[in-house]
C-alpha cells in the first residue's frame, strides 16, 4: 500500500495541538478557487516541462515519469511554478511504514501526528495503518479534510483517529459549489456525525467576502453546529483569504480586514462559541 507523499514537516505548532509531524498526501478531489497550495491537487502526468527549468538539475525524464533528486533540491520551488496540471514532479510513492519511520525521528519532541493534502480522505486504509503505527508509539493522530468524504463509511479508521479538522467552506449548498465546484452535503453530515462522536476537534472557514455572504454562512453554521457543543467543545478556526501561493486566475479577491473578522467572532460568540481563532 503506497501514497503519493506532497512533503513531510518534521514540527509544525499549527497543525492541531503541541508540536507535530504534519504530512501533506498528493491529490485533490474538489477545486477551491483560493486553493493556497495547488500544487497538491493532482498527480503528476510526467510531461518534463519542468526539467528544463530546474536550476540546479534536480530533476530528470525517464520516459513517462520525471525522477527527483532530493539531494540536489533547494526548495526553490520553480517546478511548481512552472507546472501547468497543479501537481509537483516531488512527491515521492511511500508505504505507511515508510512514512512512519521520517515520523519516529522526531518522538519525543513531537505529541503527534496530523495528516493532511490535498485531500488525504482520499486514501482511508494508508492513513488507518499510519494511524495504527503512530498510536502504538503514544501519538495522537489528526485528520485534515474537506469533508466531502463521509467518515461514517470508515468506523475502523475513526477508532485510531483522534480528531479531525475539518473545513466548512461555505454553509449554503449554491455558495459551496460556487467556492469549490461540489455541494456540501456530505461536509455538513460529517460535521454532526463528528461532533456527535467526539472526533470533531475544529471547524475551519477560509473568508472570502468576494466569493460568498460569509456573515450569514457564519452565522448559519454557527446555529447549525452550536448544540454540539454539550457533546464536546470544539475550535473554529476563522482564515482570511490571502492571495500568497493562489493560482493566478483567482489572487484578485480582497483581503478581509480585522474589524470584519471580529464580527464574524462575534457572531460565533453570540452562538455559544468560545474556542475561536482568527489567522
Amino acid at each position: 500500500m503506497k501514497a503519493a507523499v506532497n512533503r513531510i514537516i518534521p514540527f509544525s505548532s499549527v497543525d492541531g495541538p503541541g508540536n507535530r509531524t504534519a504530512v501533506f498526501l498528493q491529490g485533490c478531489n474538489i477545486n477551491c478557487k483560493y486553493c493556497h497550495n495547488p500544487e497538491t491537487r493532482k498527480l503528476c502526468t510526467g510531461c518534463g516541462l519542468c526539467v528544463d527549468r530546474c536550476p540546479q538539475g534536480a530533476l530528470e525524464k525517464d520516459g513517462a515519469r520525471v525522477l527527483f533528486d532530493p539531494e540536489k533540491c533547494v526548495q526553490c520551488d520553480t517546478c511548481i511554478h512552472v507546472c501547468p496540471h497543479d501537481s509537483s514532479p516531488r512527491t515521492l510513492e511511500m508505504t505507511p511504514g515508510e512514512v512512519y519511520e521520517k515520523v519516529k525521528k522526531q518522538i519525543p519532541f513531537i505529541r503527534g501526528i496530523t495528516v493532511s493534502g490535498g485531500e488525504c480522505m482520499l486514501q482511508p486504509d494508508f492513513l488507518e495503518e499510519l494511524f495504527r503505527l503512530a498510536a502504538a508509539d503514544g501519538l495522537t493522530t489528526l485528520i485534515d479534510s474537506n469533508g466531502t468524504i463521509p467518515f461514517s463509511a470508515y468506523p475502523s479508521l475513526l477508532e485510531v483517529t483522534d480528531g479531525v479538522m475539518l473545513d466548512i467552506k461555505a454553509f449554503h449548498a449554491s455558495d459551496h459549489v460556487r467556492i469549490t465546484d461540489v455541494s456540501n452535503e456530505i461536509v455538513l453530515e460529517n460535521a454532526v456525525y463528528l461532533a456527535k462522536r467526539s472526533k470533531l476537534y475544529e471547524v475551519r472557514a477560509v473568508i472570502v467576502p468576494d466569493l460568498y455572504d460569509a456573515e450569514e454562512s457564519i452565522r448559519r453554521m454557527g446555529n447549525f453546529l452550536a448544540p454540539y457543543l454539550s457533546v464536546n467543545e470544539f475550535r473554529v478556526k476563522l482564515i482570511a483569504y490571502r492571495p500568497m501561493g493562489v493560482r493566478e486566475a483567482y489572487s484578485h479577491y480582497a483581503v478581509p480586514d480585522q474589524p470584519y473578522l471580529h464580527r464574524l467572532e462575534d457572531i460565533l460568540k453570540a452562538c455559544g462559541f468560545h474556542d475561536i481563532i482568527i489567522i
